[in-house]
Formats: C-alpha cells, structure tokens, sequence
C-alpha cells in the first residue's frame, strides 16, 4: 500500500495533506491538530474533482503502532437542495481534531483525491 501513496512539497502541490501543529505540546494537554489539503495552492473542490476524505494518525515515539485518531469525509461534491433559492455546496478539505498524548511523536495524515488518488505526509511533535 506504501507505494500507492504520493508526497510533495505542499507549497507547490495542491493535493498534499499540510499539518498544522504546534512544535512541542503540553503532556497530557489536548493538542489541537489541523490538516488542510489545497493550503498554498486551492485544491478545485468541484463535482468532478474533489477530496473525498482525510485520515490523521499518531504514532508515539516507541510504540509499535500508530494511533488512528480519525477518518473525515467531504460528501458535499456539489449537493445542492430543491427550489429556486438553494444554493450548491462544495466541501473544503481542512479539518480540526484535538487530543491527548503523554508522548512525543509522529503525526500522519493521508488524503484521496477521486482523481490523483492518495496522498500523505507527516509531522513531529515533541512534548515538554
């Protein structure tokens, strides 16, 4: 499965998962997490071409496995309701998590765009 998934830099791709975390969290203080896909350059977000879900895990520095922390789907591709006044809505890409760790760690986040398929990166965090 490794070899399916794509990385880049995300200021010149915009189909990679960015993190925004802090660099050093507080132990056993919630870590607010944001992943993003199109930070630097928009991702489309059409009916034909769209972010279908981000997944956002951590692994904690001696663990043998990662923690998944969740998976957060964008099913709004262009839905729109009945009637003259309603309007079409597109999902965006960015979700916002929060969690708990005594550990410092790894963060990855992996993304699936319906057209250019997966993709992934990652990000340290250390904890004081």
């Amino acid at each position: 499965m490794k070899d399916l998934y794509k990385t880049a830099d995300w200021k010149a791709e915009k189909h990679v998962p960015v993190i925004d975390a802090p660099e050093k969290a507080a132990k056993d203080a919630p870590v607010e997490v944001s992943v993003t896909v199109g930070k630097e350059i928009a991702h489309p977000n059409t009916t034909g071409h769209f972010i279908a879900w981000i997944e956002l895990y951590f692994h904690a520095d001696g663990e043998p496995n990662p923690h998944f922390l969740g998976r957060y789907t964008f099913d709004a591709h262009g839905a729109s309701g009945e009637g003259p006044d309603t309007s079409t809505i597109y999902a965006e890409p960015k979700v916002t998590v929060a969690f708990k760790t005594g550990k410092p760690g790894t963060l990855h986040a992996a993304s699936y765009c319906n057209i250019h398929g997966l993709w992934a990166s990652e990000a340290k965090l250390a904890v004081e």
